[in-house]
């Protein structure tokens, strides 16, 4: 594992040569939203090491694929799959460095509550991380704004709730 500077370093190359290779070929600047590890890296949330890119499709073209195939291990995730507010977008934070592609990371809050369906091990150090800079009272309203939806596949809904009762009473949310 290398230190938390390379692995912050590395991530933002990557994402450069990713602009780089989209410039190459012809292709017309993107958003990408990241959630994940390599969004807790790329805003300074926490510094575990990860080499894996998460990012929400939003119906992207199949010929970004070989754009997207430049980052190695990544991982684009159906909206209908994935535990988030209708308004994460409104709350996700643009990185300036990029100047080509629209690079964006999800809010402290929004990657908190998507990572409830889980807590692992490593879920939870990364909530305990996150949850002691987060505003609590957003972090209940995007939980309820999850459970609102109605195009989330049953089954996520019901592993949500499920792990919910925990992430409230561990963190008093």
């Amino acid at each position: 594992m290398h230190n938390s500077m390379h692995n912050y370093e590395s991530i933002i190359e990557d994402i450069k040569n990713l602009e780089k290779a989209a410039i190459a070929f012809g292709i017309e600047p993107f958003p990408i939203y990241f959630l994940g590890g390599s969004a807790c890296i790329l805003g300074k949330y926490t510094e575990r090491a990860t080499r894996d890119f998460d990012f929400i499709d939003i119906n992207y073209p199949a010929k970004l694929g070989k754009v997207f195939r430049l980052l190695g291990d990544y991982d684009i995730l159906e909206y209908e799959s994935t535990i988030l507010s209708p308004l994460y977008k409104e709350r996700a934070i643009k990185l300036e460095q990029f100047k080509y592609l629209q690079i964006y990371i999800l809010s402290k809050e929004d990657i908190i509550v998507s990572k409830i369906i889980r807590l692992e091990p490593k879920d939870i150090e990364d909530i305990d991380k996150l949850i002691v800079q987060c505003d609590l009272k957003l972090t209940s309203n995007i939980i309820q704004e999850v459970l609102n939806r109605k195009d989330l596949y049953e089954s996520k809904r019901r592993a949500f709730l499920d792990k919910l009762p925990v992430f409230r009473e561990r963190y008093n949310v």
